[in-house]
């Protein structure tokens, strides 16, 4: 039993060792195309139409009081951009205050600030009005007193309604020329 048990091994080793060494298979191939073509080509190149770009506009300077805006518009015609500088009155009048007061002009400061409807009112409503042509207290407000039926122009509160008046009349006619000019490009 033991030499036929060998004599197995042997026979299923070989077998093994002759599928493990077996030659590999090899197939010849050659095959021959032709591709034949005919036909026009068109290329058409399409760019986009140029871009309006706005103006950058730097105020980045902390002492200048103006602020800068800009705007495009485009169309498939035509591109339009500006831009320009606003300056800030209230802004102005602040620092021209602060630059007389550190001079040592108090009523001059307070002059300027008087400017300002704002304040001009609430220099009365505290019963320290305004100066007047170099009178303080109880004199300037005889004086102003004097002048409200006079001149009410003069008062910074009727100066600082026109101006506001002026301005929006200003922007109205602006807007309306601006309109007037994308309905003529579209």
């Amino acid at each position: 039993m033991k030499v036929l048990l060998q004599t197995l091994m042997l026979v299923l080793f070989g077998l093994v060792g002759t599928a493990v060494y077996a030659d590999p298979i090899v197939t010849d191939s050659t095959s021959k195309s032709t591709v034949t073509t005919n036909g026009t080509n068109k290329t058409t190149v399409k760019s986009p139409p140029p871009s309006a770009i706005s103006p950058s506009i730097n105020s980045n300077n902390s002492d200048l009081c103006t602020v800068g805006i800009s705007g495009a518009v485009q169309t498939q015609i035509l591109g339009i951009s500006a831009g320009k500088t606003v300056t800030d009155k209230n802004c102005e009048r602040l620092k021209l205050a602060k630059t007389i007061y550190d001079m040592g002009m108090k009523v001059a400061a307070v002059s300027i600030m008087c400017q300002d409807g704002r304040v001009f009112e609430a220099m009365e409503m505290a019963g320290t009005p305004c100066p007047f042509m170099g009178k303080i207290g109880v004199e300037a407000q005889a004086e102003w007193d004097a002048l409200q039926g006079a001149a009410p122009k003069i008062r910074p509160v009727a100066l600082e309604q026109e101006i506001k008046k002026n301005e929006q009349l200003k922007g109205v006619a602006q807007g309306v020329g601006f309109s007037i000019l994308l309905l003529l490009l579209l």
